[in-house]
C-alpha cells in the first residue's frame, strides 16, 4: 500500500515575493548645525552653525483626518516585494525644520541697512531677530525618496510559531531622493515666497522592527538618518533671492500599514 503524501500548505506570511504594502505614520526629527547662505541682488551673506528644531503636534486627530493629515510631521510609503527579502518603495517624509530665534551666530558677507533689524552684535555676529530673519521649512521639509530595503523574519528566535497571527521582522534600507520644501522665510523685511520648490537632494539609511499581525496589518518603528543638501531654496517673491544649506538629519518614525497581494 502506497504511503500517502500530505502536503503542508505554507503560511501566508512564509513568503513576501509579489506582495504590496502601504503605510502612514508620524515622526520626530533632529538636525545638525547648518551654515546657511542668503543671496540676492544687493546682499550675499552666510550665517554659521545655525541650530534648528522640528515642530511636533503630538498625538492628534489630524494624523487621521483626511482634510488635515498632511499638516503634522508624517510619513507615507508604498512598495513592492521583488522577492521574499527585498522590497522597493517610494515615500514622502514630511519633516519640519525651524531655526531657533534670538540666537547669536557668526556672519560673513553684506546686506543693506545693517543695524536696522536689532540684529548687530560685536565680533562679526548677529542676533537672529524676527525683524532680521525667520527661516523654516514647515510645510514642510519634504523628502521624496525611493528606498531599497531588506526584511528578515525573526519570529522563530523568540518562540513565535504561527506567523499568520503574529510575525516579527527586522528591516534595513537605503534611500535617495529630492527635497521639495515649502519654505517660510522672512528676510530683511521682504515678502515671503512660501511655495513648493525643488531645492536639492537627500540620501538616507534606516533600520527598524516590523510587527505584522493577522497576515495583513503591521506597525513599524524605524530609526532613519541621512544627509540633505539644498543649494536652491526660494526665500522671497523676488526670483533672484535664494538660500542654500546642508545638514544631517535623524528621524524616529512610527507607521501603521497593510501588506497584501493583488
Amino acid at each position: 500500500m502506497a504511503q500517502e503524501t500530505i502536503k503542508v500548505q505554507d503560511k501566508y506570511t512564509a513568503h513576501n515575493k509579489g506582495k504590496y504594502f502601504v503605510s502612514w505614520g508620524g515622526n520626530r526629527d533632529s538636525y545638525t548645525k547648518s551654515n546657511i547662505n542668503f543671496r540676492g541682488d544687493d546682499y550675499d551673506f552666510t550665517i554659521y552653525d545655525v541650530t534648528a528644531h522640528d515642530k511636533p503636534k503630538g498625538w492628534h486627530v489630524d494624523y487621521v483626518n483626511p482634510g488635515r493629515m498632511t499638516i503634522p510631521q508624517t510619513n507615507f510609503r508604498a512598495g513592492y516585494f521583488i522577492d521574499d527579502h527585498y522590497s522597493i518603495s517610494v515615500g514622502w517624509d514630511h519633516m519640519k525644520y525651524v531655526i531657533y530665534q534670538y540666537k547669536a551666530v557668526d556672519i560673513n558677507g553684506y546686506y543693506p541697512n545693517p543695524g536696522t533689524y536689532d540684529e548687530t552684535l560685536p565680533n562679526n555676529q548677529v542676533l537672529l531677530t524676527e525683524k532680521f530673519l525667520t527661516f523654516e521649512h514647515t510645510d514642510g521639509l519634504n523628502y521624496v525618496n525611493t528606498e531599497f530595503s531588506r526584511f528578515d523574519d525573526v519570529s522563530k528566535y523568540i518562540g513565535i510559531n504561527n506567523t499568520d497571527k503574529l510575525q516579527i521582522n527586522l528591516t534595513e534600507g537605503v534611500g535617495a531622493g529630492f527635497l521639495f520644501p515649502k519654505t517660510n522665510t522672512k528676510l530683511l523685511g521682504k515678502d515671503r515666497h512660501d511655495d513648493f520648490h525643488v531645492s536639492g537632494y537627500g540620501v538616507s539609511l534606516k533600520a527598524g522592527i516590523n510587527v505584522t499581525f493577522l497576515k495583513h496589518f503591521y506597525v513599524q518603528g524605524e530609526l532613519k538618518g541621512g544627509y540633505i543638501n539644498m543649494p536652491d531654496i526660494r526665500t522671497t517673491k523676488d526670483p533672484a533671492d535664494r538660500a542654500s544649506q546642508e545638514f544631517f538629519f535623524f528621524q524616529r518614525i512610527i507607521a501603521f500599514g497593510g501588506i497584501f497581494k493583488i
